[in-house]
């Protein structure tokens, strides 16, 4: 069993920066991906960007040049630093860990970038 703890959303204005992190516990794979991924009301989840543990990234063409995601394998943790926000990207943010067909999401947290 894998257990994740998100933090970091908040309130932002457009053109800011916030930085979201998320804690791992439990059984950890040392060959896993960590990931995030947002929602709105009435939408699906939608990928925003993935990190292998050996740290290959993938990022939503939404985000590209705007967010950097990275990983600290000791400390089983992925942070996602978000730049030049826009009013789009508000959305709730879900930490997710996947490993083969096992996968584990956080409880999600409040992006909200508005003036």
């Amino acid at each position: 069993q894998v257990q994740l703890e998100e933090s970091g959303g908040g309130l932002v204005q457009p053109g800011g920066s916030l930085r979201l992190s998320c804690a791992a516990s439990g059984s950890i794979s040392s060959i896993n991906v960590m990931g995030w991924y947002r929602q709105t009301p009435g939408k699906q989840r939608e990928l925003v960007a993935t990190i292998t543990s050996s740290r290959g990234t993938n990022y939503a063409d939404s985000v590209k040049g705007r967010f950097t995601i990275s990983r600290d394998n000791a400390k089983n943790t992925v942070s996602l630093q978000m730049n030049s926000l826009k009013p789009e990207d508000t959305a709730v943010y879900y930490c997710n860990y996947k490993v083969a067909s096992y996968e584990v999401w956080g409880q999600g947290t409040q992006v909200t970038v508005s003036s």
